[in-house]
């Protein structure tokens, strides 16, 4: 099924700049750009359950112990 959706002329420009090749169409820049923020988004919840481990397991560097070893 199609629709057809009303933009901006200013988000157009910006669709239009983040085209990889010329032919590319808006569906498919709206389907990467989909398709990248949902992997960003799982990339994201797993380096917070890392960060969350490191914590607990009190392996990391307190922003004060980075500060002395840089001479801040």
């Amino acid at each position: 099924m199609q629709t057809t959706i009303q933009i901006s002329t200013q988000t157009k420009q910006v669709l239009d700049r983040l085209k990889i090749f010329e032919r590319e169409t808006y569906n498919e820049i709206l389907e990467r750009m989909i398709e990248d923020d949902l992997e960003l988004n799982e990339k994201t919840k797993q380096d917070i359950e890392e960060a969350k481990k490191q914590i607990s397991a009190k392996k990391y560097v307190s922003h004060e112990e980075v500060k002395k070893r840089f001479g801040l």
